[in-house]
């Protein structure tokens, strides 16, 4: 496998905040959902993400910190579109384990793809300099590849998440997206939560 942190440091270095716009599941979505895999060791080279680390994102401003931001027009413009999106729930189904993660991938996308445009086009259109990147389909890591990737064997991980003979399936209410600022240090993801913009019917906190 490939060290997920050492290819996203190539545009994202280790330190560095920048902007992102998610959908975190509450404590107990991410606890539910993460409860079948507590049994599992991450071998070397495999970080689990915490339960309080789990995390969908919408769009990654790469480049784009708060303090370069107009966060005042960029919530102002997010929120005009968020009061016209109903809540909604996604559901996550059996992990995939590709080149950089152990992944859950949810449903339903098109709902999901409205949003991400959405959020993508109010961050340009505050005329902050950055590059977006913006999530193609929804989707929470379970674990990340790090230092000595290299040597995780794929289908070792396979064969541990084909042995839980049980149905992995859990959801997240989709009420409010989340906007982060986000940083790694070559081994997890953290952020400081900036703002939540609620959907239609739910009130801010």
């Amino acid at each position: 496998m490939e060290n997920f942190f050492e290819r996203v440091g190539r545009v994202w270095p280790a330190g560095r905040r920048d902007l992102h716009w998610h959908i975190l599941p509450t404590p107990a979505e991410a606890g539910a959902i993460a409860a079948p895999y507590k049994g599992l060791a991450a071998p070397r080279g495999l970080a689990s993400v915490p339960v309080d680390g789990m995390h969908c994102t919408l769009m990654h401003a790469v480049g784009l910190g708060v303090d370069d931001a107009d966060t005042d027009a960029l919530l102002k413009e997010v929120g005009g579109y968020a009061r016209t999106v109903q809540p909604f729930t996604l559901t996550f189904d059996r992990p995939a384990v590709g080149a950089v993660a152990v992944e859950i991938s949810g449903w339903p996308g098109r709902v999901f793809t409205e949003i991400v445009d959405a959020v993508t086009q109010a961050t340009a259109r505050t005329g902050a300099a950055f590059t977006p990147a913006p999530s193609r389909y929804p989707h929470m890591s379970l674990a990340y590849t790090s230092a000595g990737a290299e040597d995780v064997d794929a289908v070792t991980i396979r064969t541990a998440l084909a042995d839980i003979e049980q149905p992995l399936s859990g959801t997240v209410l989709v009420d409010r997206l989340h906007l982060v600022e986000q940083w790694h240090d070559g081994a997890h993801i953290m952020w400081d939560p900036v703002a939540e913009v609620p959907l239609a019917g739910r009130r801010a906190e």
